[in-house]
């Protein structure tokens, strides 16, 4: 069984990478989205999005990163996923779950849901560029506004010569409802699929893990949520790891506030420290009155404070 964590844009940045990949559980990264429209991205934007190709293309803690790419030209795509390996990346991942309306309104992620045959004709074109020893994979959503297109969609990608596939258990108009969740459409795909079938959301703890593999079939599984409400998420579903404390959460925050202010994107650092609390607060109740105290603070030298002051 693998442990991925899931590319949440504006979320799951380098620095969250690093400092969930620390703990132990999570088998593989995908990098935030790198847009392709009409013309081959020039090296820094690869370096922007995803700085571990610098290192070998892993975490500091030795954690492999796929790039991801999305948008809706074979060409462009394929020409971006050659310089993407040539920087590093242990393949590609191609993007076409994204619900963002903004990305879809140009004819990028899910709304190529729409048609399985630009789904083809990318991941075929991909899979022509980059070399073979170099997996191409691709992350869908059962479908857009319907489920009448998952199971063209997923042989498109397969066909077109994915060595995997990353399904998220609803469709694009699902949003991330709970109750639309669909891990028995997973099923489906899996048990019509040759390449190996990664199961994807609503998994928030390793008793949900357990229900999702027995339901979809699934060996091997992608976090994303789950993990930003509990980071040891992935330690708790491969190694039977209990949840952190409470105590050991608040460590873990002063840590990362320490890394995020030292860091390039320090400015966005209170819009990002409350952030993770509104997702804390789903596992831990103590994130609730500490939420209700960060809301009103703006600057993070009160915030790394009021963190610190947790401890005593």
């Amino acid at each position: 069984m693998r442990v991925l964590l899931a590319p949440m844009e504006g979320v799951m940045d380098a620095l969250m990478r690093d400092m969930l990949t620390r703990m132990p559980g999570v088998d593989g990264c995908v990098s935030e989205f790198v847009r392709v429209v009409d013309q081959l991205l020039p090296v820094r934007t690869f370096h922007r999005l995803c700085p571990e190709l610098q290192h070998g293309g892993l975490t500091p803690s030795g954690v492999p990163v796929r790039v991801q790419l999305l948008g809706q030209s074979p060409q462009w795509l394929a020409e971006n996923a050659v310089r993407a390996v040539e920087m590093g990346s242990d393949g590609v991942d191609l993007n076409f779950g994204c619900p963002a309306k903004q990305v879809n309104q140009s004819k990028g992620g899910a709304v190529l849901l729409k048609d399985p045959e630009a789904i083809y004709q990318i991941v075929s074109a991909v899979r022509a560029a980059v070399p073979a020893d170099k997996p191409v994979t691709a992350k869908i959503r059962l479908g857009f506004a319907d489920k009448s297109l998952m199971l063209d969609n997923a042989f498109a990608a397969q066909d077109a010569g994915a060595a995997e596939l990353c399904v998220h258990g609803r469709t694009k108009e699902d949003g991330y409802k709970a109750d639309k969740i669909d891990w028995q459409s997973i099923r489906i795909i899996n048990d019509a699929l040759t390449i190996p079938v990664i199961a994807n959301g609503e998994i928030w703890n390793a008793e949900d893990a357990k229900r999702c593999r027995q339901i979809t079939g699934c060996e091997d599984l992608m976090i994303g949520r789950g993990v930003l409400s509990l980071p040891n998420l992935a330690d708790c579903i491969a190694n039977d790891a209990e949840p952190l404390s409470w105590a050991q959460m608040t460590q873990l925050l002063i840590d990362y506030s320490a890394f995020e202010l030292d860091g390039e994107k320090g400015i966005y650092y209170p819009n990002r420290i409350k952030q993770w609390f509104a997702s804390l607060k789903r596992q831990y109740p103590e994130a609730n009155e500490v939420f209700r105290e960060l809301r009103v603070m703006k600057k993070p030298a009160e915030i790394v404070a009021y963190l610190q002051s947790l401890q005593h």
